[in-house]
Protein backbone atom coordinates (compact mmCIF):
# COMPACT_ATOMS: atom_id res chain seq x y z
CA UNK A 1 0.00 0.00 0.00
CA UNK A 2 2.52 2.62 0.40
CA UNK A 3 4.38 1.45 -2.22
CA UNK A 4 1.42 2.20 -4.22
CA UNK A 5 1.42 5.67 -2.66
CA UNK A 6 4.50 6.53 -3.12
CA UNK A 7 4.20 6.16 -6.72
CA UNK A 8 1.07 8.10 -7.04
CA UNK A 9 2.90 10.96 -5.45
CA UNK A 10 6.00 10.95 -7.50
CA UNK A 11 3.78 10.75 -10.75
CA UNK A 12 2.12 13.52 -9.59
CA UNK A 13 4.86 15.60 -8.41
CA UNK A 14 6.55 14.62 -12.43
CA UNK A 15 3.71 15.47 -14.15
CA UNK A 16 3.00 18.65 -11.88
CA UNK A 17 5.72 20.31 -14.35
CA UNK A 18 3.37 20.44 -17.11
CA UNK A 19 1.21 23.05 -15.35
CA UNK A 20 4.09 25.62 -16.46
CA UNK A 21 3.11 24.73 -20.21
CA UNK A 22 -0.28 27.66 -19.47
CA UNK A 23 2.66 30.21 -18.25
CA UNK A 24 4.57 29.76 -20.95
CA UNK A 25 1.74 29.88 -23.32
CA UNK A 26 1.12 33.27 -21.54
CA UNK A 27 4.30 34.51 -22.65
CA UNK A 28 3.99 33.86 -25.97
CA UNK A 29 0.47 35.46 -25.96
CA UNK A 30 2.60 38.68 -24.70
CA UNK A 31 5.23 37.96 -27.45
CA UNK A 32 2.45 38.63 -29.78
CA UNK A 33 1.43 41.29 -28.23
CA UNK A 34 5.10 43.10 -28.61
CA UNK A 35 4.88 42.34 -32.03
CA UNK A 36 1.66 44.26 -32.67
CA UNK A 37 3.10 47.31 -30.49
CA UNK A 38 6.35 47.13 -32.71
CA UNK A 39 4.02 47.47 -35.77
CA UNK A 40 2.02 50.55 -34.53
CA UNK A 41 5.64 52.09 -33.42
CA UNK A 42 6.77 51.72 -37.02
CA UNK A 43 3.36 52.66 -38.70
CA UNK A 44 3.38 55.78 -36.65
CA UNK A 45 6.94 56.55 -37.13
CA UNK A 46 6.57 56.50 -41.06
CA UNK A 47 2.95 58.56 -40.70
CA UNK A 48 5.53 61.38 -38.94
CA UNK A 49 9.10 61.43 -40.33
CA UNK A 50 8.89 64.35 -42.06
CA UNK A 51 7.75 66.49 -39.04
CA UNK A 52 9.60 64.44 -36.41
CA UNK A 53 12.53 65.31 -34.63
CA UNK A 54 15.73 64.07 -34.73
CA UNK A 55 16.04 63.55 -31.26
CA UNK A 56 12.24 62.12 -31.24
CA UNK A 57 13.24 59.32 -34.08
CA UNK A 58 15.88 57.87 -31.81
CA UNK A 59 14.30 57.66 -28.73
CA UNK A 60 11.37 55.92 -31.01
CA UNK A 61 13.90 53.63 -32.22
CA UNK A 62 15.26 53.28 -28.93
CA UNK A 63 11.80 52.30 -27.85
CA UNK A 64 11.52 49.63 -30.21
CA UNK A 65 15.15 48.37 -29.01
CA UNK A 66 13.98 47.57 -25.92
CA UNK A 67 10.84 46.26 -27.29
CA UNK A 68 12.83 43.81 -29.22
CA UNK A 69 15.10 42.85 -25.98
CA UNK A 70 12.13 42.24 -23.66
CA UNK A 71 10.85 39.39 -26.73
CA UNK A 72 14.21 37.71 -27.35
CA UNK A 73 14.23 37.39 -23.54
CA UNK A 74 11.22 36.06 -23.67
CA UNK A 75 11.69 33.96 -26.65
CA UNK A 76 15.00 32.47 -24.63
CA UNK A 77 13.03 31.84 -21.55
CA UNK A 78 9.96 30.54 -23.12
CA UNK A 79 12.03 27.89 -24.88
CA UNK A 80 14.82 27.36 -22.32
CA UNK A 81 12.69 27.06 -19.32
CA UNK A 82 9.93 24.75 -20.86
CA UNK A 83 13.28 22.10 -22.01
CA UNK A 84 14.97 22.90 -19.34
CA UNK A 85 11.56 21.94 -16.51
CA UNK A 86 9.05 20.25 -18.79
CA UNK A 87 10.31 18.53 -21.97
CA UNK A 88 12.39 18.35 -24.71
CA UNK A 89 11.58 20.02 -27.58
CA UNK A 90 11.08 17.71 -30.81
CA UNK A 91 11.67 18.99 -34.01
CA UNK A 92 10.43 17.88 -37.03
CA UNK A 93 12.31 17.01 -39.79
CA UNK A 94 14.18 20.39 -41.70
CA UNK A 95 12.75 22.24 -38.59
CA UNK A 96 15.29 24.80 -37.30
CA UNK A 97 15.76 25.19 -33.57
CA UNK A 98 18.36 27.28 -32.04
CA UNK A 99 21.99 26.56 -31.73
CA UNK A 100 21.99 27.87 -28.28
CA UNK A 101 19.03 25.35 -27.20
CA UNK A 102 19.65 22.58 -24.82
CA UNK A 103 23.16 24.46 -23.77
CA UNK A 104 21.45 26.48 -21.08
CA UNK A 105 20.96 25.96 -17.52
CA UNK A 106 19.00 27.46 -14.79
CA UNK A 107 21.86 29.52 -14.06
CA UNK A 108 22.64 30.69 -17.24
CA UNK A 109 19.13 31.83 -18.04
CA UNK A 110 19.67 34.02 -14.67
CA UNK A 111 22.45 35.30 -16.32
CA UNK A 112 20.96 36.07 -19.20
CA UNK A 113 18.14 38.07 -17.99
CA UNK A 114 20.54 39.86 -15.37
CA UNK A 115 21.90 41.27 -18.59
CA UNK A 116 19.10 41.84 -20.36
CA UNK A 117 17.53 43.90 -17.52
CA UNK A 118 21.18 45.64 -17.60
CA UNK A 119 20.66 46.85 -21.38
CA UNK A 120 17.02 47.56 -20.69
CA UNK A 121 18.08 49.94 -18.08
CA UNK A 122 20.59 51.28 -19.99
CA UNK A 123 18.63 52.21 -22.92
CA UNK A 124 15.75 53.56 -20.38
CA UNK A 125 18.43 55.71 -18.63
CA UNK A 126 19.79 57.02 -22.00
CA UNK A 127 16.13 58.15 -23.04
CA UNK A 128 15.65 59.99 -19.86
CA UNK A 129 19.09 61.92 -20.63
CA UNK A 130 18.10 62.44 -23.98
CA UNK A 131 14.12 63.75 -23.28
CA UNK A 132 15.54 66.11 -20.48
CA UNK A 133 14.08 69.71 -21.23
CA UNK A 134 16.01 71.76 -22.18
CA UNK A 135 14.07 74.91 -19.41
CA UNK A 136 13.06 72.65 -16.70
CA UNK A 137 10.90 74.40 -14.56
CA UNK A 138 12.79 72.79 -11.64
CA UNK A 139 16.15 71.49 -12.09
CA UNK A 140 16.25 70.06 -8.70
CA UNK A 141 13.33 67.78 -9.40
CA UNK A 142 15.03 66.12 -12.96
CA UNK A 143 18.33 66.12 -11.29
CA UNK A 144 16.80 64.04 -8.38
CA UNK A 145 15.21 61.83 -10.90
CA UNK A 146 18.39 61.02 -13.15
CA UNK A 147 20.04 60.38 -10.03
CA UNK A 148 17.82 57.44 -9.00
CA UNK A 149 17.56 56.38 -12.48
CA UNK A 150 21.33 55.94 -12.34
CA UNK A 151 21.61 54.74 -8.63
CA UNK A 152 18.79 51.73 -9.86
CA UNK A 153 20.56 51.31 -13.08
CA UNK A 154 24.24 50.78 -11.42
CA UNK A 155 22.58 48.02 -8.98
CA UNK A 156 21.09 46.59 -11.73
CA UNK A 157 24.78 46.72 -13.40
CA UNK A 158 26.14 45.52 -10.17
CA UNK A 159 23.46 42.28 -9.55
CA UNK A 160 24.41 41.27 -12.88
CA UNK A 161 28.23 41.00 -12.04
CA UNK A 162 28.03 39.87 -9.12
CA UNK A 163 25.70 37.04 -10.44
CA UNK A 164 27.89 36.09 -13.31
CA UNK A 165 31.18 36.06 -10.83
CA UNK A 166 28.93 33.86 -8.51
CA UNK A 167 28.04 31.21 -11.56
CA UNK A 168 32.06 31.25 -12.46
CA UNK A 169 32.79 30.42 -9.38
CA UNK A 170 30.23 27.76 -8.38
CA UNK A 171 29.74 25.85 -11.92
CA UNK A 172 32.39 26.61 -14.22
CA UNK A 173 34.63 23.62 -12.95
CA UNK A 174 30.97 21.26 -13.44
CA UNK A 175 30.87 22.53 -17.11
CA UNK A 176 34.38 22.36 -17.93
CA UNK A 177 33.94 17.94 -16.65
CA UNK A 178 30.45 18.03 -18.99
Amino acid sequence: MMKLIETILERTILLSRWLLAPLYLALIAVLILFTIKAVQEVVHLFEVILTVSETDLVLSVLALVDLVLVANLLVMVILSSYETFVSALDTAEGQEKPSWLGKIDAATIKIKLAVAIVAISSIHLLKAFMSTPHQETNPSLWSNQLFWLVVIHLTFVVSALVMAWIDRIAFAPHREHH
